[in-house]
């Protein structure tokens, strides 16, 4: 077999290929192109890391700049998602197990399963025997699975920063069970700075680091009585609760006052004020994230990506979105971290150029 060439324009070519293929739903020229890639050399890691990674990165962009439409990025990304098992399931790539067992999971709630099945994948490549239970995993179900088989350590990935405090619970449970975790994904910010938050045993910017990572050395063990509140004694003031459990009356009365103060919400149709409305609850759903974790950037960020989309789709971002933070202020005004978010936010809203494909989600 000969050394597959993968200097800087190879590997650009090869995924300018697969970038073509993928995007024309072309599913046969897909697997044609990483197979060939396998034959001639390619080393599946790289292949998994170097281009099917990137591509789908290109996609989650292009859709954020609206030239992918919500259905084209589907079919992208269930066309990627076959690759990877294309790969996986190549007979040069199924090594016998020679290390310890990880557990490979997405945190509850978190549909982005392929960051999560590459790591998986390329773990197996590496010797580990890797369990990967997929998306949207509840703790309770991943706790009972690591009574059954015993891990040497869960690896949890999340993408939506909504998502952290069922992140915390998960690591939380495994860790009372003596499972050291070790966490990655955009949820989990910039550093890993959330990842050290909620007291993950370690963090992993992508999946060669993770790797690299549980190779190095077996995972501290989980001090043993850490409960949640520990790592934020600051919930104690019960907003975050109280806001997340409120999240669909706060939606309901703001939608409520933009049909009433805001005239661009009230033209934008039914299709409109729909989608706004699932904006709407996943602003409220960030601000009680920021909360959670006592960090406005968060919420800061989420918003600022949310008015990033609506501008690459032809929705001024002050169409309805400072309103939107001042009806949100007057119904949370008896929370003061609450309303201090908000405010950060619509500060920054109305200083930070906007694009779409400057933000990430």
């Amino acid at each position: 077999m000969n050394q597959y060439d993968t200097t800087a324009p190879a590997l650009g070519a090869l995924r300018a290929r697969v970038w073509e293929s993928v995007t024309a739903f072309d599913e046969a020229a897909t697997i044609a192109a990483v197979l060939r890639a396998l034959e001639d050399g390619m080393g599946a890691e790289e292949l998994l890391l170097d281009v099917l990674a990137p591509v789908q990165g290109r996609v989650g962009r292009e859709w954020a700049a609206h030239r992918l439409t919500v259905a084209q990025e589907h079919a992208a990304t269930a066309l990627s998602e076959r690759a990877v098992t294309a790969v996986a399931l190549h007979p040069s790539v199924r090594p016998a197990p020679t290390r310890g067992r990880v557990t490979v999971a997405c945190v509850d709630g978190e549909w982005h399963a392929l960051p999560a099945r590459l790591l998986a994948e390329v773990l197996r490549i590496r010797g580990w025997r890797v369990d990967f239970l997929g998306a949207r995993v509840a703790a309770p179900h991943l706790v009972a699975h690591l009574h059954r088989t015993g891990p040497d350590a869960v690896a949890l990935s999340g993408t939506l920063g909504t998502r952290l405090p069922a992140a915390h619970a998960t690591v939380t449970a495994c860790q009372a069970l003596g499972t050291p975790v070790i966490v990655g994904g955009a949820a989990f910010g910039s550093g890993g700075r959330y990842a050290r938050l909620l007291g993950a045993d370690a963090w992993a910017p992508d999946a060669r680091a993770a790797a690299d990572e549980l190779a190095r050395r077996p995972l501290p063990r989980p001090r043993p009585g850490h409960q949640a509140l520990d790592d934020l004694p600051h919930l104690r003031d019960q907003e975050y609760t109280l806001v997340a459990r409120s999240r669909p009356q706060l939606v309901g009365a703001v939608f409520r006052g933009l049909e009433h103060d805001c005239p661009a919400w009230r033209g934008s149709g039914d299709v409109g004020r729909e989608r706004g409305a699932e904006d709407l609850s996943l602003l409220v759903e960030y601000l009680a994230a920021a909360l959670y974790t006592g960090d406005e950037d968060l919420f800061v960020g989420h918003l600022l990506w949310t008015a990033g989309i609506l501008d690459a789709r032809g929705v001024p971002a002050t169409a309805f979105l400072p309103a939107a933070l001042r009806l949100l202020e007057r119904e949370l005004r008896d929370f003061p971290r609450a309303t201090a978010t908000l405010r950060a936010g619509a500060a920054r809203l109305t200083r930070t150029p906007l694009t779409a494909a400057g933000t990430t989600e």
